[in-house]
C-alpha cells in the first residue's frame, strides 16, 4: 500500500502489482480503491480481458462518458481524451485499476500503453495500477513490449508469508475473531500449516478453517495434529511434503563427504 500511495502521489505512469494465485492481490485493489483520496478519480476493470475496442468502450464508461453508439474508434478516443482534460481541470487524478491484468490481451496492453501518452504539460491525465499473476511479468520481458515495461516506473512483487508471519497471521486473525487466551494453533501445526499452504495467504484460511471446524466437531480443546492432516488431506492445492529444513544439512554434508571419499578411492583403485 505504501509503495502504491507514493507512486500515485508522484503521478507516475504504469504502476504493478504481481503476485502467486491467492497472495492478496485482489484484495489490495480493494483496499487501494477504497482509501484512495477524495482528488482521485477511479476507473476501476475487474475483467481485463478485452480487445482494444472493448477496453476503450469500458475506460469511457467507467469515466461517465454519455455517447452514441454509432461513434468510430478515433472519436472514442477523442471524447475519452476531452473527458481526462475535464476532469483534470477540475483537479482530479485519474486512475485506471485493472485487476487479473494478465488476461489482457497482447494488442490490448499496447492499447493501455497508448492511454499513457494523453498528458499535459505538467502530468499525466491517465495513471495505470496493474494487478496481475507472474505470467505478466513474463509476457513482458518480450521484445514487442519493450516500451510498455519502461514506462512501469514502480513494480512489487506480493511474495508468500514465511514461518514466522503466518504463525503471526493466524493469531491475528483469530484474534480479530475474538479469541483471548490460550492458542488455538501450537507452534508444530502453525509450522504443519505453513509449509502445506506454501505460505500462500488464501490456503493458510481454508487449512485453518478445516482444521477449526474438525476441531469444534470432536469437542477439542485446541486444533490437533490430526485435524491439521485431515485439512491438508481435504484441500486439492495443498502440499503434505515437507519443505527443506536446514536441520537436514549436516547430514546431507557429511553424505557428500561420504560419497566424495567413495569416488576418490576408487579412482585410486582404477589408476
Amino acid at each position: 500500500m505504501q509503495v502504491l500511495q507514493t507512486a500515485l502521489q508522484t503521478g507516475e505512469g504504469f504502476i504493478k502489482v504481481t503476485g502467486e494465485v491467492g497472495t492478496g492481490k485482489t484484495l489490495i485493489c480493494r483496499k487501494l480503491i477504497n482509501e484512495l483520496p477524495s482528488k482521485f478519480h477511479c476507473a476501476y476493470l475487474p475483467n481485463p480481458y478485452l480487445t482494444p475496442t472493448e477496453l476503450r468502450w469500458a475506460v469511457a464508461s467507467e469515466l461517465g462518458l454519455k455517447y452514441a453508439s454509432n461513434i468510430d474508434q478515433q472519436q472514442l478516443t477523442g471524447l475519452i481524451q476531452q473527458q481526462l482534460l475535464a476532469l483534470s481541470a477540475h483537479g482530479h487524478a485519474i486512475v485506471l485499476v485493472l485487476d487479473e491484468a494478465q488476461a489482457l490481451p497482447d494488442d490490448s496492453l499496447e492499447a493501455l500503453r497508448l492511454f499513457t501518452n494523453l498528458e499535459t504539460e505538467t502530468r499525466k491525465l491517465l495513471q495505470v495500477v496493474l494487478f496481475a499473476q507472474p505470467e505478466l511479468d513474463e509476457r513482458l520481458k518480450r521484445q514487442e513490449f519493450r516500451q510498455l515495461r519502461q514506462r512501469i516506473t514502480f513494480s512489487y512483487n506480493l511474495r508468500p508469508l514465511t514461518l514466522d508471519e503466518t504463525d503471526a497471521y493466524i493469531r491475528h486473525r483469530l484474534a480479530i475473531a475474538g479469541r483471548a487466551g490460550e492458542a488455538l494453533f501450537t507452534s508444530r501445526e502453525t509450522r504443519k500449516i505453513a509449509h502445506a499452504s506454501r505460505g500462500i495467504p488464501r490456503l493458510i484460511n481454508i487449512l485453518a478453517h478445516k482444521a477449526l471446524l474438525l476441531s469444534f466437531g470432536e469437542g477439542a480443546a485446541c486444533v490437533q495434529n490430526s485435524h491439521i492432516n485431515a485439512a491438508i488431506q481435504d484441500t486439492e492445492d495443498a502440499s503434505s511434503r515437507r519443505l527443506w529444513s536446514w536441520k537436514w544439512l549436516p547430514f546431507l554434508a557429511l553424505m557428500t563427504l561420504v560419497f566424495g571419499l567413495g569416488l576418490q578411492h576408487f579412482f585410486k583403485d582404477v589408476v
